[in-house]
C-alpha cells in the first residue's frame, strides 16, 4: 500500500520532458544509421556507379579481366554478353557484369 504511493510520487510528470525523453532514446539509433550510411552504404553505391560506367564504356579491342580471373580481349559486343578472346582462335562468351577490370593496352599478348 505504501509502496505504490512512493512510486506514484517519483513518477515524472507528463508533459514536455517526456517528449524530449523519447527523442533522446531514439538519438543513438538515428546516429548509428547516419554512421552506417557514410561508412558502408555510400561507398558501395559509388563503387557500383563506377563499375556501371566501366561496363558501359567497354569497346571491341579492350583487354579485360573477368571475375573468374580470365584475361582476354573483347572481340564481340552484345547487350548482356561479350565475346572474349582468351587465346589465338579461342573465344568465350561472358556476361558484361563479370568484367571487373579493364587492363592497359598490350597486356594480352
Amino acid at each position: 500500500m505504501f509502496i505504490s504511493e512512493a512510486f506514484a510520487q517519483a513518477a515524472p510528470a507528463a508533459g514536455a520532458d517526456s517528449m524530449f525523453g523519447g527523442l533522446g532514446s531514439m538519438l543513438p539509433l538515428i546516429l548509428m544509421f547516419v554512421v552506417l550510411y557514410f561508412v558502408m552504404i555510400r561507398p558501395q553505391m559509388k563503387r557500383q556507379k563506377e563499375h556501371k560506367a566501366m561496363i558501359d564504356a567497354l569497346a571491341k579491342g579492350d583487354e579485360v579481366v573477368t571475375s573468374g580471373g580470365l584475361l582476354g580481349k573483347v572481340s564481340k559486343m552484345g547487350e548482356t554478353f561479350i565475346g572474349l578472346e582468351i587465346a589465338g582462335g579461342v573465344e568465350i562468351q561472358v556476361q558484361r557484369s563479370a568484367v571487373i577490370q579493364v587492363m592497359p593496352k598490350g597486356t594480352v599478348k
